[in-house]
């Protein structure tokens, strides 16, 4: 797993690199400063498998890095890590490209459960349906459950006891599995296969 944290501050990309390792001993973890190191780097050790950015960088800024980055790795992971209010932003960024925003005020517990949950691999079930053939985790299972039943982010976490930043990242999971973009999507294709 190729992981690159493109990030300025090199005590914050020390930090993510450090809570990565512990998910995920095996990951070749390389560090930028800059979208050109970023592009030297990859050029040198391969492309991306995992994206951690932070949105303003000496030579990009804005939800402009998103769709640099998303132009050249369209089907690569990428969060959002960034001292800007997501309440502010993190809607944008989603629309932009990025499939995960947490701030940096974060707690280290959301940050790492967060992480834990794009990287680590559920438990699968089987379901089958139709032409159609999907591995659900057993969470991804309860996912589908409750957005049937129309619970919020908020709800699902007191549900499930987990935080927020860590349901839009199993809902990020499920979505790629089952090759939609929303819960919307989710929902219609769980329906039409017999996923609830």
């Amino acid at each position: 797993m190729n992981v690159y944290l493109i990030d300025n501050h090199p005590l914050i990309r020390e930090a993510m690199a450090i809570q990565i390792r512990r998910l995920a001993p095996i990951a070749s973890i390389h560090e930028a400063g800059s979208l050109a190191e970023f592009a030297t780097q990859s050029a040198q050790n391969g492309a991306p498998d995992l994206l951690v950015i932070e949105l303003e960088l000496p030579d990009s800024s804005g939800l402009h890095v998103i769709s640099q980055l998303k132009a050249l790795y369209a089907h690569c992971p990428l969060i959002v890590f960034t001292n800007v209010s997501a309440a502010l932003l993190e809607d944008a960024a989603i629309t932009a490209g990025a499939d995960i925003f947490i701030q940096k005020t974060t707690s280290i517990n959301d940050i790492s459960a967060a992480l834990r949950a794009l990287v680590a691999e559920d438990t699968t079930v089987i379901t089958q349906s139709g032409d159609h053939t999907k591995k659900l985790s057993r969470r991804q299972k309860e996912l589908m459950l409750m957005l049937n039943q129309g619970l919020s982010n908020r709800e699902i976490a007191a549900k499930m006891d987990i935080s927020e930043h860590t349901v839009k990242v199993h809902l990020w999971r499920l979505f790629r599995k089952l090759g939609v973009n929303s819960r919307t999507q989710a929902l219609a294709f769980g329906r039409a296969n017999g996923l609830v």
